[in-house]
């Protein structure tokens, strides 16, 4: 068999049916996104949520899970169920085995955007991806009580430079009606970005918190009992609680035992976790769901394979004629047999191309919104062996669904020649 002569001949037909094929390609290409799409994105979120933090040993928080409490510290998802004492933050400054501490105090936000409060230790400690440090693309670090430090995305989103004033809302929600207008911050510093949730949140300093919110009870401003800037700076800021704290131990082997130590305190109920440990567990339970997932997309893309196979069957009663002079002129029954393999292959890499390109158009798009709302970094990559083993088995089964119509070709042809042309 002359396979430069089938694949000619397949893409021919192809051709000459491209109006009835076009809407199954289609259906295929969808289908074949939407598993491609479910693979890409699931690597690149699980990537992008593991990099999110590096080099913290623990993260220490009011008695909860450990996701609840991995969440709302390092994700900005959630609330704390309660706040940790400030004198119970000092204990364990006092630590020998603790190398350092970086407090964390949640509460306030921006525009939808969670205000972290926190030290110079935050920006000498905090790591995310290999080990990197949050740096400033522009500006320095707060160093008065009402500068504010933004992430690259609020910045970005909010249009704002170094030396604007902004005004910091009470509670955690995109819309507030609380605001601490009579205590504005100034931006002294923009982050550089860093693809995690880092570049979603607004900077502050702990005692820029507590000056905010002097006369403040059950989130409501006390008339006569707020104050201005400048009698803020006069007061004694130390805060009486923060959220949670992340924890780096000098000696690694110790840090199961500060761990256990940690969760067994008397000072107060708290929980010590392992970051690792508390993603871990979070792909755990996303990984069911996951490949229930897959499983779904990939019973679409056979459907779709299924329905490919019914369109050609259809057209083999309009293609007698076409047989017939192929069979007149030489063709054998394999030839007219692998024409119908060759063309549901041929359909199904044209589908796999097309569905690069329309993914690839997709998570363009969709990239900004999934870092807006979740803190993921998805961006543009060249696809892994898995991700190309998928689009490979593609093609593969459109190989073997491609045996049903071309077996009925194959006894249909072996009887027919040109006498045998079927009346139109």
């Amino acid at each position: 068999m002359n396979l430069r002569l089938a694949l000619s001949l397949a893409m021919a037909s192809l051709w000459y049916r491209r109006r009835v094929l076009a809407l199954v390609t289609l259906t295929l290409t969808l289908s074949i996104t939407l598993l491609l799409g479910v693979q890409y994105l699931r690597t690149e979120v699980k990537q992008s949520f593991t990099s999110t933090i590096s080099g913290t040993d623990l993260i220490v928080g009011a008695r909860s899970g450990q996701l609840n409490l991995l969440l709302y510290t390092v994700f900005h998802i959630g609330d704390a169920t309660n706040n940790i004492r400030w004198s119970t933050y000092e204990k364990l400054q006092e630590d020998e085995r603790i190398g350092w501490l970086v407090p964390i105090s949640l509460g306030d936000s921006y525009r939808g955007h969670r205000v972290v409060g926190t030290s110079e230790q935050f920006p000498e400690h905090f790591r995310y991806g290999r080990d990197q440090k949050p740096a400033l693309a522009e500006g320095e670090w707060f160093a008065d009580v009402f500068d504010v430090v933004l992430g690259a995305e609020v910045a970005r989103k909010h249009a704002h430079q170094t030396g604007d004033r902004v005004v910091l809302s009470h509670g955690g929600g995109k819309t507030s009606f609380s605001n601490h207008k009579d205590t504005p911050f100034t931006v002294t510093g923009i982050l550089a970005p860093t693809g995690t949730p880092v570049d979603q949140a607004v900077y502050v300093s702990l005692e820029g918190l507590e000056a905010i919110h002097i006369g403040w009870e059950s989130g409501v401003a006390i008339p006569g009992r707020t104050v201005t800037p400048e009698q803020a700076r006069q007061r004694d800021l130390t805060p009486d609680a923060i959220t949670a704290a992340f924890v780096g131990i000098d000696r690694k082997v110790l840090t199961f035992q500060v761990q256990r130590q940690i969760n067994e305190s008397q000072l107060e109920p708290l929980s010590a976790i392992l970051p690792g440990v508390a993603l871990s567990e979070l792909w755990r339970i996303m990984g069911q769901f996951e490949k229930a997932l897959l499983g779904i997309t990939g019973f679409v893309v056979v459907t779709s394979l299924v329905g490919l196979v019914a369109v050609l069957l259809t057209l083999q009663a309009q293609r007698r004629q076409e047989v017939a002079i192929l069979r007149a002129t030489g063709a054998s029954p394999a030839l007219i047999a692998a024409l119908h393999v060759i063309e549901c292959i041929l359909l199904a890499i044209a589908a796999c191309g097309l569905a690069i390109l329309a993914g690839a158009a997709g998570i363009a798009a969709l990239s900004p919104w999934l870092l807006d709302t979740w803190g993921a970094q998805v961006g543009l990559r060249p696809l892994n062996a898995t991700e190309w083993s998928i689009l490979a088995s593609v093609p593969l089964a459109a190989l073997l669904v491609g045996l049903i119509p071309a077996l009925q070709a194959w006894r249909g042809s072996r009887k027919q020649g040109l006498g045998h042309v079927a009346p139109e």
